[in-house]
């Protein structure tokens, strides 16, 4: 890919929202063109990034990988503006009723389930269990970084390109039936939870907007979601009988 820094100005269709993005590098808008719009229309929602963001990712970079005890490594402007592109995106999205979500999403059978947990734990590894003990009922959404948005009442999760280090994703949406807070264990076991046992890890998986009023109202959208989707804990190992037993039970709730 080239990284040509001239002025680009195009429209993409994110979370059933038009943005408007005006950028710097041809590569933001290669890496967005299976959700560009359609047909150019007025969008309320601009998304401009400059060397002031790219700055600002960059010092963010550093600061985590020397707060976690990582090499500092040295990312080109164009891969931080597809950063500061998603940052702007999720600080505008609670006004939208939607928030940005850390987790791996699985559809099966048109419905759609999140797993969370902390970094290093195998979400990826889990979901693509899923994968293989499925088959074809069984695709990938989003492996990193979703977005969860209210529409119409029902809660809903989409795919966006910025998919983790595997780059699974589709440009689709599934209603949001589950999200499962993933633990490894020894056996493999599942077992519905109230949200609140797990809310700081929800809390911290969800972006937190700098700006109060947009936090405000992503936290009302995890309050809302926390009343409308069902929670669960599951332990497991990395074997495919993990995934046999997790979509057994969650399968299995979901038709009753």
């Amino acid at each position: 890919m080239s990284e040509s820094v001239s002025k680009q100005c195009f429209q993409v269709k994110l979370a059933d929202e038009i943005f408007q993005i005006e950028c710097m590098h041809s590569d933001t808008k290669e890496f967005l063109s299976e959700y560009l719009a359609e047909e150019e229309s007025i969008s309320l929602h601009t998304v401009s990034v400059g060397p002031d963001d790219i700055l600002f990712e960059k010092e963010r970079s550093r600061m985590s990988a020397e707060a976690e005890g990582r090499e500092v490594i040295q990312w080109s402007d164009a891969y931080l503006e597809k950063l500061a592109v998603y940052r702007k995106i999720a600080e505008i999205l609670p006004g939208l009723d939607g928030i940005l979500y850390h987790g791996s999403v699985v559809a099966v059978d048109g419905k759609g389930y999140l797993f969370t947990a902390v970094s290093g734990t195998g979400k990826s590894t889990h979901t693509r269990l899923w994968r293989e003990y499925l088959g074809e009922r069984a695709v990938m959404i989003n492996d990193d970084k979703p977005l969860i948005c209210i529409k119409d009442g029902e809660v809903r999760v989409y795919g966006t390109p910025w998919d983790g280090k595997h780059h699974l994703s589709m440009n689709a949406s599934v209603p949001l039936v589950s999200i499962v807070d993933l633990e490894r264990g020894e056996k493999n076991h599942i077992e519905k939870v109230d949200p609140m046992a797990i809310y700081p890890l929800l809390l911290q998986q969800m972006y937190r907007p700098k700006d109060p009023a947009a936090l405000a109202q992503s936290l009302k959208i995890l309050d809302q979601l926390m009343k409308q989707v069902h929670f669960y804990r599951l332990k497991c190992n990395m074997d495919i009988e993990a995934a046999k037993v997790a979509f057994d039970t969650l399968g299995s709730e979901e038709t009753k």
